[in-house]
């Protein structure tokens, strides 16, 4: 239904992103996944039409978008990272505003804005100013106003940064019901690795204006199918130590935090044997140690050598 080919672009001459090949087929929920800074926001600023990318295509049902925008921003909903809300207004009147820009009006406007309300539960504050909503109440309001003329296609861009676990929690099931009750397309950008987990079919992951994996969870965890990731407990941590530790035949990625260390390591190498001796070097103890299945968090670590928040 949707696709880009070989999207590319450049500010002042450096590429933010590089050769983007993506897909979403109708009906389908699809991540986006990459750290602050990786390209999602540019990619999807590109698909949307909101702007003009420096090479490559993105099509519609085989159609190009980039010459001919209206029919994709006909039947697509955005939600951006930035709130584009109007404060001083009510939520019923920011959604009267942006219902006009879509060119609904009459019974039509007004059923729009009430079925929007309603579906994020802001119907009982809709004359409210909304400077007066908390912080989750106005994402919750951004999702509505993109609600309005029932988009086929819904891409949201991190909805749920800098909100309480409860909103967030709001703003998942609505995008989830969206998805499995009416059958909207989604796209949806995030940096919580358990967001895109709960809701998408399908991944791709980015890093640095790249795509650099993609498939569905089983797929992505496939990587990894060789390798065991392994938890340390240890009295206490040095430098030194965990150098060593890189240098250990098998080992692949290291992740230092507190007083654990998280290693991806070749199966079968008889890692723990190796650390009880390092550590005993060191003069240090080993608390406790245990295997763990291999998490999308994992993947992401032996990609690109850093956690998907770093």
């Amino acid at each position: 239904m949707l696709e880009t080919i070989n999207l590319s672009k450049s500010f002042k001459g450096k590429k933010v992103v590089q050769d983007v090949n993506l897909y979403l087929n109708n009906g389908e929920s699809v991540g986006l996944l990459g750290p602050n800074g990786a390209g999602k926001s540019t990619t999807i600023s590109m698909i949307s039409t909101l702007i003009k990318p420096t090479s490559g295509e993105i099509k519609l049902n085989g159609v190009n978008t980039i010459d001919k925008p209206g029919e994709i921003r006909r039947i697509s909903g955005v939600v951006p990272q930035e709130l584009a809300l109007y404060q001083e207004l009510s939520a019923y009147e920011n959604l009267k505003f942006f219902g006009a820009i879509y060119k609904m009006t009459g019974k039509e406007l007004e059923k729009g804005i009430q079925q929007a309300l309603e579906f994020v539960g802001l119907e009982a504050r809709q004359k409210d100013l909304v400077k007066t909503y908390s912080g989750g109440m106005k994402r919750r309001l951004n999702i509505a106003a993109a609600l309005l003329h029932q988009p086929k296609i819904l891409i949201l861009d991190e909805p749920t940064v800098g909100i309480d676990p409860q909103s967030r929690n709001h703003i998942l099931e609505t995008v989830r019901m969206l998805n499995q009750k009416d059958g909207t397309t989604i796209l949806y950008t995030s940096h919580y690795m358990e967001e895109v987990e709960q809701l998408c079919d399908r991944l791709y992951i980015m890093d640095h204006g790249k795509i650099i994996a993609a498939g569905t969870k089983a797929e992505l965890l496939s990587i990894l199918s060789t390798e065991d990731t392994i938890k340390v407990e240890l009295n206490k941590l040095d430098e030194t130590f965990v150098e060593q530790v890189k240098t250990i035949e098998g080992v692949r990625k290291v992740e230092a935090s507190h007083l654990q260390l998280k290693i991806i390591a070749t199966k079968g190498s008889n890692l723990i044997s190796k650390l009880v001796h390092l550590a005993e070097q060191h003069h240090l103890q080993l608390i406790n140690f245990h295997t763990e299945t291999p998490s999308l968090e994992d993947v992401f670590l032996q990609l690109t050598g850093r956690t998907l928040r770093n």
